[in-house]
């Protein structure tokens, strides 16, 4: 497909894109379709099969623990890696290289195990089996992957999907997917803000109209094809769907041209390169990996830094009439108020919820002078990350009153509330803290929740400590 197309505002194309079709007639699209059935598991099953017999056939005593353990770690690194999660496209090439991490990881964890208990001999005794549970489980997939685009032909493992957009573009890509039923995606109709004319599917609603589509249609997955709706209306309406239990794909623009993205994130359906949006801050596992790691590592920094964090609560206590902690209200998660904890820094008052900043304010006293240099006034927020108000590391909070505020002046500014607030967060490593640009801070918190991974965690953790002993050297 070599043409570019760019009315998408009327059925009608440039001189050397394809000719329109003629509409297909409205049918009943469910008729020959079943209930899908678990990609996963037919997949998982596959696996356990392929794993099971390479074990029985080459390892010589079975009755040991690290045997099913060892195919145990194989299935569960591989479900990590999403490796059973419904694909559009199903590739063994593909799939290589994950299993052999997986078996690899699984059997360098097992002989350092056993290692540790005096016995190396684990990796002698199961290096043949891992090598050949490699091309059992490639084989294995070969054959599931191919059972599987038969029953999609026939109408099982069918996933309803939407397309968004009704432009010249998104009705070709629904007329390839009708006539490809092995990628599995039956498209259900479209929506765009403009109804779409002699359209092979429903018109279904506007853009606005997503949330509700989306529940009432039973949807699967999405498909972004782009059409009358401007770009940043579409962004508005994603984020807010991110709850929805589906899977995004954007078809890119240009893609006539080559532009397919990332290799790993893209499904190549009949020609149409399907980016898929990740979302990683929605997935149980990610959301429970992170979860783990903040309340770890908080609960070890507070036991690590008990005795600076009573000397500091002995020196707020003794220089200024006034309790240790300062408690203020602030906006988390999903717009839900919470109550942050600081060492107290200034002499008491009242219009801390309203005073945007007191950096220079006469009733800073000398300790609270220090501590805020030093960022140590927030030390108490560990509580917050143990309770599980806050996360180590997500967008700062605000207060209600700037919050209002800001929603109604700042675009995407709400969609930071997507996720827990930090004890820091992008937009402070890159030095957006004190009276610095809100816009900007709203473009680094919403870039983090849009890319986040518990390795970019450890890395804003990491330059986060860096920064507080920079500043405390000024």
């Amino acid at each position: 497909m070599s043409s570019i197309f760019i009315d998408t505002r009327r059925r009608s194309l440039l001189p050397g894109a394809p000719p329109a079709r003629d509409a297909a007639p409205r049918r009943d699209v469910t008729a020959h379709w079943r209930p899908a059935i678990s990609f996963g598991k037919v997949v998982a099953a596959g696996d356990l099969v392929a794993l099971s017999a390479v074990v029985a056939l080459t390892v010589p005593t079975l009755l040991q623990w690290w045997v099913p353990a060892f195919v145990a770690g194989i299935l569960g690194l591989s479900a990590l890696r999403g490796q059973y999660r419904t694909r559009i496209t199903m590739s063994v090439a593909r799939d290589a290289g994950p299993i052999v991490t997986s078996v690899a990881v699984s059997l360098v964890a097992l002989s350092v195990l056993e290692g540790l208990n005096g016995h190396a001999g684990i990796f002698a005794e199961t290096g043949v089996a891992a090598g050949v549970a490699v091309l059992a489980v490639l084989v294995a997939r070969a054959g599931v992957y191919a059972s599987i685009r038969r029953g999609r032909r026939r109408g099982s493992f069918g996933e309803r999907t939407l397309i968004i957009g009704a432009g010249p573009v998104a009705v070709r890509f629904a007329e390839t997917l009708e006539e490809h039923p092995e990628y599995g995606l039956r498209p259900v109709g479209f929506i765009d803000d403009c109804e779409g004319e002699e359209l092979p599917q429903r018109w279904l609603g506007r853009i606005d109209d997503l949330d509700a589509i989306l529940a009432g249609e039973h949807i699967d997955r999405v498909v972004v094809a782009f059409g009358v709706s401007r770009d940043y209306a579409m962004v508005d309406v994603l984020r807010a769907s991110e709850n929805a239990d589906v899977d995004i794909h954007v078809l890119p623009r240009f893609f006539e041209l080559g532009f397919a993205g990332d290799s790993h994130n893209v499904d190549v359906v009949w020609g149409f390169p399907l980016l898929h949006l990740p979302r990683p801050t929605l997935r149980v596992t990610s959301q429970a990996a992170k979860r783990a790691f903040d309340v770890c590592v908080a609960t070890l920094l507070l036991a690590l830094c008990a005795p600076l964090y009573g000397a500091l609560a002995l020196a707020v206590k003794l220089t200024s009439p006034g309790p240790v902690y300062f408690r203020q209200t602030r906006v988390g998660k999903h717009g839900k108020d919470v109550d942050i904890l600081k060492f107290r820094s200034m002499r008491i008052n009242d219009d801390s919820d309203t005073q945007w900043n007191a950096d220079a304010d006469a009733r800073v006293t000398p300790i609270g002078a220090l501590i805020r240099k030093t960022s140590l006034d927030e030390l108490p927020q560990l509580w917050n990350v143990v309770r599980g108000d806050m996360s180590l590391v997500g967008p700062r909070p605000e207060r209600p009153f700037f919050v209002e505020q800001f929603e109604q002046e700042i675009p995407h500014y709400q969609d930071r509330h997507r996720v827990p607030v930090g004890l820091t967060g992008l937009a402070q490593v890159n030095g957006l803290r004190g009276d610095t640009s809100i816009e900007e801070r709203a473009w680094f918190d919403n870039h983090y929740i849009d890319n986040w991974s518990l390795g970019g965690d450890v890395l804003i953790l990491a330059r986060t400590a860096g920064a507080v002993v920079r500043q405390a050297r000024s």
